[in-house]
């Protein structure tokens, strides 16, 4: 197992495990990340990012139970696509909302489009198939 430290963040990458690509852990708040690639019988590859909030935090969420997962996906997606980490259509795919509902999330928060000639193309072939 190889293992590096930055400011208080713990970062595993093993050696030894063909799924397990790294896990991240933040020895002072106790949470955990960790990222794992899975393969179907199939051929099909998808990876599994999972995140262990301490319990104290956790509990600090002002949101109803049923709530916490769809918003927390959400607010990451809307995160990763205002730094331009995701597209538009993966981070709508990823929240779970129509392009349509996320562009009205999007456009609330005064968070600029970032719309590429790729985007469009899709758009269009997608408003032709109508």
């Amino acid at each position: 197992m190889v293992r590096c430290q930055f400011v208080g963040v713990s970062y595993q990458r093993a050696a030894h495990s063909a799924n397990l690509l790294f896990g991240v852990t933040n020895r002072r708040f106790g949470g955990r990340v960790t990222v794992e690639r899975r393969s179907f019988t199939d051929g099909e590859e998808f990876m599994t990012f999972r995140l262990d909030i301490p319990e104290s935090i956790a509990q600090s969420l002002r949101l109803p139970a049923p709530e916490v997962l769809p918003r927390l996906r959400t607010e990451l997606a809307v995160a990763l696509y205002a730094r331009g980490i995701l597209s538009f259509g993966k981070a709508s795919e990823f929240a779970e909302a129509s392009r349509f509902a996320f562009a009205d999330l999007v456009a609330q928060r005064d968070i600029p489009r970032h719309y590429t000639e790729d985007e469009l193309a899709q758009d269009l072939d997608y408003a032709r198939r109508q």
